[in-house]
């Protein structure tokens, strides 16, 4: 009887010291982590541009739909090309509760010596959707395809300018760079005019530069209007949308190249692993969803979800090719 009554204290202090024990994690494949305050998603720019839509559009899917219960709100730090917002999130070392999205900036930016953090200072937790580049001129202007504009150009490069939002080294030189040489243009020699300030699209109007470099969502409006015309956009296939169906790709003009503008989220170095797993089903849940495929579809956006792991195997190739790239144009730091 003694006997028994010691195995049962016995098995009755195992009990206690496991459920006291803060360290022990779930096996049950679960995640055990879930917000407990507000969420903050940065957008490191300012309103209106593609990481501050898409930023936007997450949390609202994400509390319209219930997918996440806790407040979502959204933070603009513009400056630097991204950089402002990426030392601020990686000065929450360890916090579950801040994210913020990025794109190609993240790998051009640090190449080109602007800032000294790259996304492997970071935790990737999933990318969401990919957007493409559109090439646009004035709709009076001589070319109607990629092919006449880069004939002209390999002529002589130096006599048509490309504007666009970003910096040299950047999304939207990068981008128009990539595709002009796999078409035979001498890159070293483009002549591109970064303007962050003001607008290109008003540049390209006003007559001041000859092609416009940007996302296919910033081209549609003026398209309607009959201002502009897309000569060609980085896509393997034709998007879809009344306008967007109706951009050639580079591929069909016998260019081979594309440049896909991912875009997806990251937190802080050294997130829980349970607090990734939350947000890769978390993402996972909106992405299926009807309401984010119509917000998909009114942007131009392509599904293109990655969780953390193969993410970050994505970020490693994307920046071993692109940093060849900016090295052959003298811009890798």
């Amino acid at each position: 009887m003694k006997k028994q009554f010691a195995l049962l204290f016995l098995l009755i202090c195992i009990i206690i010291l496991s459920a006291c024990n803060p360290e022990q994690k779930s096996t049950s494949g679960e995640e055990n982590w879930k917000p407990e305050k507000a969420i903050e998603i940065v957008a490191p720019a300012g309103a209106g541009g593609g990481w501050d839509t898409t930023a936007r559009t997450v949390a609202k899917v994400f509390s319209e739909e219930g997918i996440i219960d806790q407040d979502i709100g959204v933070v603009n730090k513009e400056g630097g090309g991204g950089a402002i917002a990426w030392t601020y999130i990686h000065n929450l070392e360890g916090s579950n509760h801040n994210i913020f999205i990025s794109s190609p900036p993240l790998i051009f930016v640090p190449l080109n010596g602007q800032t000294e953090l790259t996304y492997e200072n970071f935790t990737p937790l999933v990318n969401l959707v990919a957007d493409y580049a559109a090439f646009a001129v004035r709709a009076d202007a001589k070319w109607d395809n990629l092919n006449e504009l880069f004939e002209d150009m390999k002529k002589d490069p130096t006599s048509i300018t490309v504007v666009g939002a970003s910096s040299p080294g950047s999304m939207d030189h990068m981008q128009f760079v990539k595709i002009a040489k796999e078409a035979g243009v001498d890159v070293t020699k483009i002549k591109y005019v970064s303007n962050q300030e003001g607008s290109p699209l008003t540049d390209l109007l006003n007559g001041s530069v000859d092609v416009y470099s940007t996302g296919v969502a910033e081209t549609v409006e003026q398209v309607k209007a009959g201002k502009i015309k897309v000569l060609g956009v980085t896509s393997p296939e034709r998007l879809e949308g009344d306008v967007l169906s109706t951009f050639p790709t580079a591929a069909e003009q016998g260019i081979d190249a594309t440049f896909i503008n991912w875009r997806g989220f990251f937190g802080p170095p050294n997130m829980d692993k349970s607090a990734i797993q939350y947000y890769e089903k978390k993402f996972k849940e909106l992405c299926e969803s009807e309401s984010f495929s119509k917000i998909r579809s009114q942007y131009g956006w392509t599904e293109m979800f990655m969780g953390h792991e193969e993410y970050k195997q994505f970020l490693a190739e994307q920046t071993e090719e692109l940093k060849e790239l900016m090295e052959e144009l003298g811009l890798s730091q």
